[in-house]
């Protein structure tokens, strides 16, 4: 069986160098967007055998030092109320295993600036981004693999303000991994 891959990226500006050939799905920003987007490609094929979901983007840095191309091993949906959840008696799932790497991506819809919301996650993750959990959640519940290339774009601080000047060099680093790994 061919190994297909849908390319799944909230922004264009993300995406702007995947290569025309591959399939890609813009979701727009957050996990309902992302999570509802995702879904909705997903459920547009007839059949899913051997597809992957490949989800792009940028990611801000919550420790010192990380700069770059990731793929993460592991996604958080970091801002949920997990421990109250289970409390409740239910299970959040709040966190996805989703390949071999130790790196771990923390996702949720706040726009990560302040440095004492970046140094408590820094606890439990290395980077942040506001699609990855939605997608990899997404992508489980229909049964599809995925995958999480994240390109560092900033230091999850005051200088997350400027993505818009920073995304084309994280644009390009994609494209390029995208020509080199699919």
């Amino acid at each position: 069986m061919t190994e297909r891959f849908l390319v799944v990226s909230a922004t264009a500006a993300e995406a702007a160098h995947v290569p025309a050939d591959l399939p890609l799905v813009i979701t727009g920003l957050g996990k309902t967007a992302a999570a509802a987007t995702t879904a909705r490609a997903l459920a547009s094929y007839d059949d899913l055998a051997g597809l992957t979901v490949l989800n792009i983007g940028t990611a801000g840095a919550l420790r010192a030092g990380l700069t770059g191309l990731f793929e993460p091993g592991t996604v958080l949906n970091h801002d949920i109320s997990a421990d109250l959840v289970r409390a409740l008696g239910y299970d959040p799932q709040e966190r996805l295993e989703v390949g071999e790497s130790d790196v771990v991506l923390a996702t949720g819809d706040v726009f990560v600036t302040e440095p004492a919301v970046r140094d408590a996650l820094a606890e439990r993750a290395h980077l942040v981004d506001m699609e990855g959990y939605a997608v990899a959640w997404a992508a489980r519940e229909a049964g599809v693999p995925v995958r999480l290339v994240k390109h560092v774009s900033d230091a999850a601080d005051e200088s997350a303000l400027d993505w818009t000047s920073m995304v084309e060099a994280s644009a390009l680093a994609l494209g390029e991994w995208l020509r080199d790994n699919v």
